[in-house]
């Protein structure tokens, strides 16, 4: 038996099939990954082409244009609209004479493969060794990343060269043989970007002194070259703007994520914020070339020159959205030593990155230092504070192993669940919950904001027609009690103002209330209750976008009082339409009753005392009063309200099958248990 056992007969045979169908599942996700990488860059295309034309590559135009700087006489730096080096002038220059169309076309596809380039070396730059899984996914999923990351949009719309330098910086590092071409094509770099001279010590300092002495002399000669060619624009370009301060748009814009421009922004000026900038500048370069150093020793390059890149952003003295790209590249670090917090820092990094700032963080007054300045935040963090991991970590490659609560099998055993939803985390990340719930709300408004139906004018005569559809079902039904109510509490005070507030306070603080109290007492039971909520507000969204819905307070005629906002002039067109705050006429279903609901479900159903479980049905009962009151929803909205968050429930339990069962390891908090013996621990 131990022969037949061993002797590679059904026990291989089966191993063999495994192993080839996991092949085959990643050949069709790496298939999957370059398709969506090819319908990213194809819709980058596309909405250039849709673009009026001189609405779109106006950087290139203003540089190479008919009336580009380029051709004018004169210093290139006269109107301040070109902010490349001087060598960067000298090279664009031939690229005057062909025409402008054609030029933008070249120029767009180009970029696109280079993009391309960028993202296949940084995937084959990774540090080793690196599992089979990522070995075949990483290309695609890096140039997926690029093609998404807001400074390649940047670069495509504006028709910018900031991928250059990039690129150049990562051919030295990882594909040119030989140091002395190792450190031309860096110095080439910093020719272009004089702040990637950074990368001259990081060479010196890990033992490739050719190549930092080949940067040194290749940045000095072209710098030379360019200064023989174009003297005054060199003078200029050096001496007058201090090598650029002050070319291209205002320095404290929100585009530059500088210090420089962040310390601008803060108030400071003249003489204090230059030294304030010079000695914090000094102190990021001294942290990070010491990091990425030590990152360079230990097998990590890749991350170790994202690491500098990120020092050359901070200390640039203006670094716009398309030259940001090194804080992508920071996202190969490994952060943490549990499972769970693996993710943490690689998927903060893709949002910052991918994402308008505004999505980021809510709009509040005193968080719009940190708000505005959120990408030089991540460049700053990830040059001197982000503990990444050493190679020679026990955890690099085995981290703690994630606990899941014990699973509670399907009812409905022919309906498949999603792999990642069954599990259920014992104890969720709170900064991964928070970046979740955050962005999720910041794409629900977007597209609540969105959904008008058409033009202003159109989606308004639309959702009042669907208000007057809402008000004829109601009244056949005898349920048009939204005057009545309306009045009646309009004329008492104290019930008024209470219903105003219970209308615009409560319908985020009870949710928010709920979801808090479930992450820090009942973490197994989280997760079910918000993806509950999370599909019922998709739901809702569809609801939003395919029934535009006039409220009670803004259907002319009617007779009811806007208690919350006021007296409204219905005479203005545009009035009640698409406003900067949020869509009025996303009415149904109504989604202040819907998650009152939910909060109300899952307290009766989790609250350990019969007192807790009314408590919560309180809650959805004077909401529905308060947004009839206040004349902000018909009841049949509520009912939309209703149905939406009972189909979030039965998707959850679809989907994600029963509620996991809560075992005492449970409420263990985890950040309190020492490791696992290294023989315990399995690689994520």
């Amino acid at each position: 038996m131990a022969n037949a056992e061993h002797s590679g007969g059904p026990t291989d045979a089966f191993g063999a099939t495994a192993v080839g169908g996991t092949r085959a599942r990643l050949r069709a996700a790496r298939l999957g990954l370059w398709l969506l990488a090819a319908v990213l860059a194809v819709r980058q295309v596309a909405v250039l082409l849709t673009t009026p034309s001189r609405e779109r590559l106006t950087a290139l135009g203003t540089w190479v244009g008919p009336e580009g700087v380029l051709h004018v006489s004169g210093s290139l730096y006269d109107s301040t609209e070109f902010t490349g080096t001087p060598f960067s002038g000298l090279v664009l220059k031939p690229l005057t004479r062909p025409a402008g169309q054609a030029l933008g076309w070249g120029w767009t596809f180009g970029t696109l493969l280079l993009v391309v380039a960028l993202g296949l070396i940084a995937a084959r730059a990774l540090p080793q060794p690196v599992g089979r899984r990522t070995a075949i996914l990483a290309a695609p999923v890096a140039v997926s990343l690029l093609m998404l990351s807001l400074p390649v949009r940047s670069t495509l719309w504006l028709g910018q060269t900031s991928i250059v330098p990039v690129l150049l910086v990562l051919l030295g590092c990882f594909v040119a043989h030989g140091r002395r071409p190792s450190g031309a094509l860096i110095g080439v770099a910093a020719a272009l970007q004089p702040t990637l001279l950074l990368f001259a010590p990081l060479l010196w300092f890990t033992g490739r002194r050719q190549a930092a002495a080949a940067t040194g002399v290749t940045f000095a000669a072209t710098t030379a070259l360019a200064w023989a060619a174009l003297p005054r624009d060199s003078h200029t370009y050096w001496v007058h703007h201090l090598a650029g301060t002050g070319l291209g748009g205002p320095a404290d814009a929100l585009a530059n994520q500088s210090l420089h421009g962040a310390l601008l922004r803060l108030g400071l000026e003249g003489p204090p914020e230059i030294g304030l900038f010079l000695l914090l500048g000094a102190a990021v370069v001294a942290l990070a070339l010491r990091r990425a150093v030590r990152y360079a020793h230990d097998g990590q390059l890749l991350l170790a020159v994202a690491v500098t890149g990120c020092a050359a952003i901070a200390v640039a003295p203006t670094a716009w959205q398309h030259q940001l790209l090194w804080v992508l590249l920071t996202a190969v670090g490994r952060v943490g030593k549990r499972t769970r917090d693996r993710m943490v820092w690689p998927v903060a990094v893709i949002l910052v990155m991918t994402l308008p700032a505004t999505m980021m963080l809510p709009n509040m007054a005193f968080l719009h230092p940190v708000r505005d300045n959120v990408v030089l935040l991540a460049a700053l963090a990830a040059a001197t504070a982000v503990p990444f991991l050493s190679r020679t970590s026990e955890y690099f490659r085995a981290p703690i192993p994630t606990r899941y609560a014990e699973p509670v099998p399907a009812r409905f055993a022919f309906v498949p669940l999603v792999p990642f939803l069954r599990r259920v985390l014992l104890r969720p990340n709170l900064l991964l919950e928070l970046l979740l719930i955050r962005v999720t709300y910041a794409a629900y408004a977007t597209i609540r904001l969105a959904a008008t139906g058409g033009s202003n004018s159109g989606g308004r005569a639309r959702a009042e027609e669907h208000a007057q559809q809402i008000l004829d079902l109601e009244r056949l039904i005898h349920m048009d009690i939204e005057h009545a109510v309306n009045h009646a509490v309009a004329k008492i005070g104290w019930l008024r103002e209470f219903c105003d507030l219970y209308y615009t306070s409560f319908h985020f603080i009870v949710p928010l209330t709920v979801l808090g109290l479930l992450l820090w007492r009942r973490p197994v039971d989280y997760r079910w209750a918000r993806s509950a909520l999370g599909f019922a507000t998709i739901l809702a969204l569809v609801g939003f976008w395919l029934y535009p819905l006039a409220p009670p307070r803004l259907m002319p005629g009617l007779g009811i009082i806007d208690t919350v906002h006021g007296v409204q002039d219905f005479s203005k067109p545009d009035y009640g339409t698409l406003t900067h705050l949020t869509n009025q006429y996303a009415a149904m279903p109504s989604l202040h009753f819907g998650w009152s609901l939910w909060c109300g479900l899952v307290i009766a159903i989790l609250a350990p005392k019969p007192w807790m479980k009314a408590l919560g049905f309180l809650h959805p009962l004077f909401m529905a009063a308060a947004i009839v009151a206040t004349g902000n929803h018909w009841i049949v909205d509520a009912a939309g309200g209703a149905l939406v968050v009972a189909a979030g429930f039965a998707l959850t339990y679809l989907l994600q099958g029963p509620r996991a069962r809560t075992t005492p390891t449970a409420t263990v908090d985890l950040s309190s248990e020492p490791p696992l013996p290294t023989k315990d621990r399995t690689p994520s």
